[in-house]
């Protein structure tokens, strides 16, 4: 296992790769060596067949006529039979050729599958389907990046769910979690094609939105009105706070991440302020 809890990449997919090529090289082999014969052989007949002519043409009565004859029919039948003898061996050697290469194909594209499985574990949240805090931290400073090149805004969007704690304790961690899985979903949905979003924590949330300005954040956020979990009969809503900020150019992305938790930070601590009592 590597430090990140993947395991380590196999070692014999290139060993795989060299013994898939060496089989080409040998089915190569075998085709030229079959070119090869076949015109050799063709050679010999017609020589053969030449011979045969220039001695009916120019000995009609050489009283060994028959018996060259004989000799030269008996000669081009060896060799017809040669020829199919070893045609036959080298298909039959292109025949487990081909299945050995078949096998070393399945095989690598097996570990192929295998790996990319374990990529997506390493980057991917398990319970929402969405990108791990990992994947989110190195896309953000790529995009971060494509912000400085092209001069071009960057939003980051820090979410957490208000009321996770109290359907944990109500109604048990399975809710809770189908209440992550669900919120995951909607705003998977919620988001565009060119934007991010990941669980970086228990019910915390990152969005990435490059090129957005507020009135994308809002429609994010209204995308995500009404969150409610249904368990048996009984339909439990939920809420969620949200708090964004601006890339601004020359921060580091500790710097802008640090901003869009205090955004985050400040509507949690409005949104309690409104729900205490007059007094």
């Amino acid at each position: 296992m590597t430090a990140n809890g993947a395991p380590p990449p196999d070692g014999g997919i290139e060993q795989r790769a060299n013994e898939i090529r060496s089989s080409l090289r040998r089915i190569g082999h075998y085709n030229w060596s079959l070119w090869f014969l076949a015109v050799v052989i063709a050679l010999g007949l017609t020589l053969g067949i030449a011979s045969l002519a220039m001695a009916v043409s120019y000995n009609p009565d050489d009283p060994f006529y028959h018996f060259r004859m004989s000799q030269a029919v008996r000669g081009l039948v060896g060799m017809v039979l040669l020829f199919s003898v070893y045609t036959l061996y080298q298909q039959i050697q292109l025949m487990r050729t081909r299945r050995r290469l078949a096998e070393q194909i399945g095989i690598t594209t097996e570990k192929q599958l295998l790996a990319e499985a374990y990529l997506d574990l390493a980057m991917q949240d398990p319970l929402t389907g969405l990108h791990n805090r990992r994947y989110a931290l190195d896309r953000l400073i790529a995009e971060i990046a494509r912000s400085q090149r092209l001069n071009s805004t960057l939003t980051v969007l820090m979410m957490d769910l208000d009321d996770l704690k109290r359907i944990n304790d109500q109604w048990g961690h399975g809710t809770g979690d189908l209440a992550l899985k669900t919120f995951g979903q909607r705003l998977n949905k919620a988001i565009r094609g060119s934007d991010l979003a990941a669980r970086v924590g228990g019910d915390e949330f990152l969005v990435l939105l490059p090129e957005c300005d507020a009135t994308c954040v809002q429609s994010v956020l209204h995308r995500l009105s009404e969150l409610e979990v249904q368990i048996d009969l009984e339909r439990i809503a939920f809420g969620f706070s949200a708090g964004w900020t601006d890339y601004r150019p020359g921060e580091t992305r500790e710097q802008l991440l640090d901003r869009a938790d205090h955004a985050l930070y400040i509507e949690k601590q409005n949104r309690k302020n409104q729900a205490l009592p007059v007094v």
